[in-house]
């Protein structure tokens, strides 16, 4: 499954956005620079064809429209769990008809209710049953140490993608509560690539600025996110928020390839299963932690290595979840799959010195 990359935008009542014309939708997004669109598709058991209470289906031709111009569409879907069944199929259904290329799901109040973690299993064992190749994303709170009634665990465990909505409401730091959003996020078991969806509408007096959606934006690129959403077409596109949309659409993502980051050079390494490329970067003075113990120097860490890809995970296939950090800091989670056992929540440190590692604190479990 690849990634999606760069920016998309959120809609919500399709004759809202560009009067539900979908060549000057589609015409408009490829002029954004979007490189995909989230549509609402289903709301709980019920379809939704892109305005309330109205029976003409705008979704398809606008779904049609962008896929023509290269654009990739998510479906995105309000989900309650009162009957988690019904609305996983409502999803599959859906999905299916509208061949989209992912499947958000917006989980929000009604899923805080006691007893809705069995709901949230019950959703996703059903969804994943009936597409189980598809890419999966959680949209959700942007905090989860706010909402600790919210089944996480349940829904993430068989997502590929954590979508938050980071909305900055009442406030101006778009920058610092995105930092705050992955940091708490990575910190979760499971953890999943982080793509934030940032605040583009006004609500109860409140509207966010240009200067706080380039911070966005610009912390999202800092954090090493592959892509950042919006949220809303229609509120970005009313006039209402002067220069949001402009500013969402001017701002680069993508050009050149950058250079490998440490964190990808390090599981690239692992992939090769050799320790000696591992150790390559490392300095040679460098401290390996774990909870059990420390070691120094590239011998020891070799053979450490030597032993983690021959007998704790030999023939392990290594996965970056997500990294942060510029400079000689870096954070990075991970998972791998082996015949020796799994690990699911790798979380690492690295201290580095001239571009190579000085401090590696290692965390993860087997199981």
């Amino acid at each position: 499954m690849t990634i999606l990359q760069g920016k998309g935008f959120y809609t919500w009542k399709l004759p809202n956005c560009e009067g539900g014309d979908p060549n000057a939708f589609a015409a408009q997004a490829k002029s954004a620079g979007l490189t995909h669109v989230l549509i609402k598709i289903a709301d709980g058991v019920t379809v939704y064809n892109g305005n309330w209470g109205d029976p003409k289906d705008y979704v398809t031709p606008i779904v049609e429209a962008l896929k023509g111009r290269g654009i990739q569409v998510w479906g995105w879907h309000y989900v309650y769990g009162k009957d988690p069944i019904g609305e996983a199929n409502r999803a599959i259904q859906r999905a299916q008809q509208l061949q989209v290329d992912g499947y958000a799901i917006d989980a929000e109040k009604e899923y805080k209710e006691p007893g809705k973690g069995e709901a949230a299993k019950k959703f996703m064992a059903q969804l994943r049953t009936g597409l189980p190749n598809l890419p999966v994303a959680l949209s959700s709170y942007r905090f989860p140490s706010y909402h600790p009634q919210l089944p996480w665990k349940e829904f993430l465990d068989k997502c590929d993608i954590n979508m938050p909505q980071v909305y900055w409401m009442q406030a101006h730091n778009a920058g610092d509560q995105l930092t705050r959003c992955v940091r708490e996020f990575q910190a979760m078991t499971p953890y999943r690539p982080v793509i934030p969806t940032g605040a583009a509408f006004r609500e109860g007096g409140w509207q966010p600025t240009v200067s706080e959606v380039m911070d966005f934006l610009q912390t999202a690129q800092s954090l090493n996110l592959s892509a950042a959403n919006f949220w809303e077409w229609g509120d970005a596109r009313s006039g209402v928020l002067p220069g949001v949309w402009e500013a969402i659409s001017a701002f680069p993502w993508g050009g050149v390839t950058p250079p490998q980051d440490i964190c990808e050079k390090f599981i690239a390494a692992l992939n090769t299963h050799d320790p000696n490329k591992v150790t390559e970067l490392y300095n040679s003075t460098a401290v390996h932690v774990t909870s059990a113990r420390t070691i120094q120097g590239t011998e020891k860490i070799r053979t450490w290595y030597t032993s983690l890809l021959t007998q704790l995970l030999p023939n392990a296939k290594f996965t970056l979840t997500g990294f942060s950090g510029t400079g000689s800091s870096r954070h990075l989670t991970w998972t791998a799959t082996s015949s020796g056992g799994n690990v699911q929540n790798g979380n690492d440190t690295f201290g580095l010195l001239n571009d190579k590692i000085a401090y590696h604190y290692a965390f993860f479990t087997i199981k």
